[in-house]
């Protein structure tokens, strides 16, 4: 792992997959991120959780031939741990799966580090789901001013 001030933002994702089916179609666009040196993949498990709500790592080979995931062998800094796993789990309903990536956001490591070099601290981070963003827009256009879109 390069030195810790070079590093841009870590983020993770639980990605569930209902009723334990994956089709890999978003392998090779993980993938291209990543020779692209958009991101880097410092971790990826992939976890089941049983009808009994147990909660279990999976390996490579017991995601089936299905989906060749074996570019992503060793993908393991250590960062997660059984705790972690158990975490994750607790989001997923009974019965299905789930890949747990974390992943070093490449294209803002300059920024990032350049910022902590500065003295600049990150003191608050969030996403905003597509859903509500999505209501947000449909709101704005609803309440348009009189002469614009929502007025026609």
């Amino acid at each position: 792992m390069n030195d810790v001030e070079e590093m841009g933002p870590v983020d993770y994702l639980v990605i569930e997959f209902p009723g334990n089916r994956m089709t890999g179609e978003a392998f090779p666009l993980l993938i291209d991120l990543v020779e692209r040196g958009i991101v880097r993949i410092l971790d990826l498990v992939f976890v089941r959780k049983d009808t009994d709500g147990s909660v279990t790592a999976l390996e490579m080979q017991d995601l089936g031939d299905e989906i060749d995931v074996s570019v992503f062998e060793g993908a393991s800094s250590g960062l997660l741990d059984q705790g972690d796993i158990d975490e994750a789990g607790v989001a997923l309903e009974p019965g299905n799966s789930a890949a747990v990536l974390v992943y070093e956001n490449l294209w803002a490591a300059p920024l990032a580090a350049a910022l902590r070099r500065s003295g600049a601290q990150l003191v608050a981070s969030g996403r905003i789901p597509v859903q509500d963003l999505l209501a947000s827009l449909d709101a704005v256009e609803g309440t348009a001013p009189s002469g614009g879109p929502a007025a026609a």
